[in-house]
């Protein structure tokens, strides 16, 4: 038995099938993954992301403590502005990856990944020893919400925050619904327009309510991981422990578009990624999608010309498309382009995938 969100109980009374996920039970889906998932893309989905950490990092050197931890330049951030960026070790391989927010001067909230909370708080800390600064895991003091889709402005706004007073894309609000007081941002896992709730425990139950009542009209339901696993995949979104690893950087997951390379700061990994900036990585993440039929799962080898090229990181069904999609990691010896055709082993045999273009369905962030 894994941990449990507040909304425990609730989930297993809207007749949730429970799984564990990075050590908490968490609802794996409702009315089925393909009916929720057309649900976010088509109106809107709310989830319950209580089991994410919110860690956070205060006091006179929070921004030198931070500017050594990420490849971010996170001097650059405004107030209420968030960041999506990773946490490398000093080989470049990641502990994570986060979002941060600056709440204010010398105040952030980073969240980090559910099975990850503790390694990244270790890893602050350690890293912390010669700075002022303050770093505080309250993860177990908060609950989270995500409501994504194409309706998830409206639900907001009937819930009592105006249009006008809703924070922007990848930007944070503290304020209140209700008279309970959040922090909201304009962030998301699904390449949908949405926000992410933040709330105290004792308030949780009932925002929850208080947003499926108000979200009614809007074709709100609550949605599960598996759903979410779609949504993102189709939005190309890495998974860490999939995507991400501690054997991976970011350069060869290919988010050199987040790695500052005016950065001045030394920060942790930096000489192997402007290195990898520099020179190229051995091995570099694909997307594809299958001809044959079959489904690429984490783990499945990738072949090229009849030689063993990668693995499959993340793979399943899009719903959206109608097709069965993947990414994964090949080895850049190899001349893999976009329209190469590979294939994906599968109980020993192989079949037939496309390499294309990520996202596999285009995203819909608003105010971006």
């Amino acid at each position: 038995m894994g941990k449990k969100t507040v909304l425990y109980d609730t989930h297993q009374k809207l007749g949730a099938k429970m799984v564990e996920f990075g050590g908490w039970d968490m609802p794996v889906q409702y009315t089925g993954i393909i009916d929720e998932h057309n649900t976010v893309r088509n109106h809107a989905g709310i989830f319950d992301v209580s089991h994410m950490g919110q860690i956070f990092v205060s006091g006179n050197d929070a921004l030198p403590f931070l500017q050594k931890v990420v490849p971010q330049d996170i001097s650059k951030l405004q107030p209420n502005a968030a960041v999506y960026c990773q946490l490398p070790y000093e080989a470049g391989g990641l502990v994570d990856d986060l979002i941060i927010y600056r709440l204010e001067d010398d105040k952030y909230l980073v969240i980090a990944n559910a099975s990850n909370v503790e390694k990244d708080f270790n890893w602050f800390k350690k890293n912390a020893t010669q700075y002022d600064v303050k770093i505080d895991n309250r993860s177990d003091e908060f609950s989270m919400f995500a409501i994504q889709g194409p309706n998830a402005c409206k639900i907001v706004e009937k819930s009592g925050i105006n249009e006008l007073k809703q924070p922007k894309f990848f930007t944070i609000t503290k304020t209140e619904i209700s008279g309970y007081p959040v922090y909201i941002s304009r962030t998301g896992y699904t390449g949908e327009d949405g926000f992410e709730i933040i709330v105290r425990n004792e308030n949780a139950l009932v925002l929850w309510d208080l947003l499926m009542d108000k979200g009614g009209e809007f074709g709100l339901k609550p949605i599960g991981l598996g759903a979410r696993d779609t949504l993102r995949l189709e939005a190309a979104l890495m998974l860490y422990g999939n995507d991400l690893s501690e054997s991976t950087t970011p350069v060869e997951a290919g988010l050199k578009w987040s790695i500052p390379q005016d950065k001045k700061e030394d920060y942790n990994g930096k000489s192997v990624i402007m290195s990898q900036i520099e020179s190229g990585v051995q091995k570099k993440l694909i997307g594809f999608e299958m001809i044959d039929r079959a489904i690429a799962r984490h783990e499945y080898e990738i072949y090229y010309n009849g030689q063993k090229a990668g693995i499959v990181t993340s793979g399943g069904f899009s719903p959206t498309l109608n097709k069965n999609i993947g990414m994964g990691y090949i080895d850049t010896k190899y001349d893999i382009k976009l329209d190469s055709v590979i294939q994906i082993m599968v109980r020993n045999k192989l079949y037939n995938a496309k390499v294309v273009k990520r996202p596999f369905v285009k995203k819909r962030y608003k105010n971006s």
